[in-house]
């Protein structure tokens, strides 16, 4: 049974609100071969558990096995947990992972399982439609519009996965390979700790490039509990494993808040491969200098703030780029041959991957964080309006 079944995964806890239409979804899809819910009650108080009842009558009938498990105790044990219950107790070789406030569309079974049976060590996600529609547009768009490239290219966001985890789609074999969730409980991002390892694993990302589910945004779903500080130290503890070790020392564009949080953030090791800060605010480059008072060394490290036009590569372009309406803002212009994935407005934070061809100019970013000038890493050309004559720097991996 396990080689020819689809099992779909729900957590549920106190959904009442929304589980009547995410479980008649299920019913509704249009996949010809073998499914089964996989349902696990996370301490619900409301009516999820008779809801659920109800709609394993129907689905049974119309040929979808329902797996109920769950527990009743006082608290909920988080949405890591669910998940991880829920899988243990399908049997199906292929998992489609849905929220309990999320409703899929007919074809969603079957689209995402035609490309996971091509891809068999990628999660699978897919295009988004976001309720209430204008909640979230930014954030939206970015799950909508990121190129095949750009899946991989941005996976240091701060928005999350590339691909978001209810639209998430993947063999039972992978997952076994990459998983558990962690089962930490509120306010961890059990989603994004996964994602990372599938990453380090060598899993690959994929989108079908249609709306495949009604993707809720209200206060009381699960994503409101994380921390924006916890995602932002995971975010910073994976680009020190995966980016910084190849580079004996890097500057720090921009001697702004954003630069100073990251320096901050940093190991003492990595702290100590920063050569530099850059800037263009003529008013943070004539400080000179950027100490470091909350260091233990003595004496307090002082790093040096540069003019961006004598900065060195490898670079970790940390900016604050607002379009305040004026005809020139201020922008990073990208060198030619810089690749796909550094071209998208949102909170982002970006490991480039080698080289393609692409030109473009990023703004209106809030936070930006992209590696550039290091070995198998693109050039960079930096421009200022104000000092329009363009900036050759040296070659990739000069210091």
């Amino acid at each position: 049974m396990r080689h020819h079944t689809r099992s779909i995964i729900l957590p549920v806890h106190n959904a009442e609100p929304w589980l009547d239409e995410c479980l008649r979804s299920v019913l509704q899809q249009d996949f010809e071969g073998t499914m089964e819910l996989s349902v696990f009650n996370d301490a619900s108080k409301d009516k999820s558990g008779a809801i659920i009842e109800k709609w394993r009558v129907k689905l049974e009938d119309s040929g979808v096995h329902v797996i109920i498990g769950g527990h009743d105790s006082l608290s909920p044990r988080g949405v890591g947990y669910s998940k991880n219950q829920a899988v243990a107790q399908s049997s199906g070789s292929y998992l489609c992972f849905l929220d309990s406030d999320d409703v899929m569309m007919p074809q969603r079974v079957r689209l995402q399982h035609q490309a996971a049976v091509q891809h068999p060590s990628s999660i699978v996600g897919c295009r988004v439609r976001r309720d209430p529609p204008n909640s979230t547009e930014r954030y939206t768009r970015w799950i909508n519009q990121l190129t095949p490239e750009q899946l991989l290219t941005q996976v240091f966001t701060a928005n999350g996965p590339t691909v978001i985890m209810p639209t998430w789609f993947c063999s039972r074999a992978w997952f076994s390979h990459v998983g558990p969730f962690d089962e930490g409980g509120q306010g961890v991002p059990e989603d994004l700790l996964f994602f990372y390892e599938h990453l380090r694993k060598g899993g690959g990302v994929v989108r079908v490039d249609q709306s495949l589910l009604l993707y809720r945004y209200h206060p009381r779903a699960a994503t409101h509990s994380v921390l924006e500080t916890t995602i932002w130290t995971h975010r910073v503890r994976f680009l020190e494993e995966q980016a910084l070790p190849r580079w004996a020392a890097f500057t720090i564009w921009n001697a702004g808040k954003q630069g100073r949080r990251l320096y901050r953030s940093l190991t003492a090791a990595s702290q100590r491969k920063v050569v530099a800060f850059c800037d263009v605010d003529e008013n943070k480059i004539r400080k000179g200098f950027y100490c470091h008072e909350d260091s233990q060394e003595r004496p307090k490290p002082r790093i040096p703030i540069l003019h961006f036009r004598a900065a060195r590569p490898p670079f970790v372009i940390c900016v604050k780029l607002v379009d305040t309406g004026h005809p020139q803002p201020l922008a990073l212009e990208e060198a030619p041959q810089w690749p796909p994935g550094a071209r998208r407005g949102g909170t982002e934070l970006y490991l480039l991957l080698p080289p393609g061809p692409h030109r473009g100019r990023l703004r209106g970013q809030p936070e930006v964080v992209a590696l550039a000038g290091g070995p198998g890493l693109p050039s960079l050309q930096l421009t200022d309006p104000r000092q329009p004559l363009p900036v050759h720097p040296r070659p990739a991996g000069a210091l």
